[in-house]
């Protein structure tokens, strides 16, 4: 059973089990159907909120359980009540529970001296930030303490996903690129001389790793990154390449100026995650690199967007980067 299975990684992720031999049961809020599923597999409606609702899907029980959509303990609670009828579970995390030495992550970024220096790569033994209900990062630390605590009880696999990056995405960081050449915007200014690496995770790369630990079950905390970091330079440079357009760049030497210079990726230190354990364990390796990825990412983007306003198509991205195309200000800027 997959819960959240119309999602970005759901999608790829049921195509990967059914290839792989499993009968899947794709479980969202609509109860919607992809359309590169096969035939098989079976659609249901489910409200994540109604424990006795998820209790009766799952039935009798099922071998596999795959949750790409929980977030905090009331989530690896409600799984864990299930434990008796579930064979083993794979659940994604996110890296945004890791912290330095110095207890600095994704929730003290903004800060005075808030940017966590991460050594590169990130193991999975990098310290994590406390549970609690405070922040993305704090629940989802919460919910992987609960469902570690199963122990024997539910043979759990906890991917530690970067930064997501395919179709269907509710945060598409490649639009930043994308709009930006539909535009007609041939330069662009990048802080940081364009040498940030912040981690990103194919879904379909993700949808890999789920394959593998569905048929290797255990109790484990994997990283589940893309097989590079590019930096953002060489993603502008990929984008315009699936693109065939041309264009120049700007690099600043520090922060951005203001709103000028700012991306998704655009970070002071390198934000990257070691993948040795999942090869190690898992045999992992990934099916596409980011460059060959682009292609379906820059089809889908400029299907939603068809002369739509950006916001209206993506609010959530739109909350975390308000000014993400601020183009008064970068013309004032090139001219000041």
């Amino acid at each position: 059973m997959v819960i959240g299975a119309t999602g970005q990684i759901g999608r790829p992720a049921v195509e990967a089990l059914v290839r792989d031999g499993w009968r899947v049961t794709a479980a969202s809020r609509r109860g919607g159907r992809d359309g590169a599923w096969d035939e098989g597999v079976r659609t249901v409606r489910l409200d994540r909120a109604d424990d006795a609702a998820l209790a009766a899907l799952v039935g009798d029980g099922c071998d596999l359980l795959l949750d790409v959509v929980a977030y905090d303990a009331a989530h690896a609670r409600q799984l864990t009540a299930l434990a008796d009828r579930v064979g083993s579970a794979v659940v994604v995390s996110s890296v945004a529970v890791y912290e330095d030495d110095r207890g600095r992550g994704f929730d003290t970024q903004g800060g005075p001296d808030g940017f966590p220096a991460y050594p590169v790569p990130v193991p999975e033994t990098q310290p994590t930030a406390a549970p609690g209900e405070t922040s993305y990062g704090t629940r989802k630390a919460a919910l992987e303490r609960e469902l570690l605590a199963a122990g024997e009880k539910l043979p759990v696999t906890l991917l530690r996903a970067g930064a997501v990056h395919g179709p269907h995405s509710p945060l598409p960081r490649e639009l930043y690129f994308v709009k930006r050449n539909l535009d007609g915007r041939r330069e662009r200014v990048l802080a940081y001389r364009g040498e940030s690496r912040f981690h990103p995770s194919s879904a379909r790369n993700i949808a890999e790793l789920v394959r593998l630990a569905a048929a290797r079950p255990g109790s484990r905390v994997l990283n589940a990154c893309d097989g590079e970091a590019p930096t953002v330079a060489e993603i502008g440079a990929a984008v315009d390449a699936a693109m065939g357009v041309s264009t120049r760049t700007t690099l600043l030497d520090g922060p951005p100026a203001g709103s000028v210079g700012q991306t998704p990726w655009s970070v002071p230190l390198p934000v990257v995650f070691d993948m040795a354990a999942a090869e190690r364990e898992l045999g992992y390796r990934p099916v596409v690199s980011y460059a060959e990825s682009l292609p379906a990412t820059v089809e889908w983007l400029t299907g939603v967007l068809g002369g739509r306003k950006w916001r209206e198509c993506f609010p959530l991205l739109a909350r975390a980067y308000p000014d993400l195309f601020d183009y008064t200000a970068e013309d004032a800027w090139r001219t000041a």
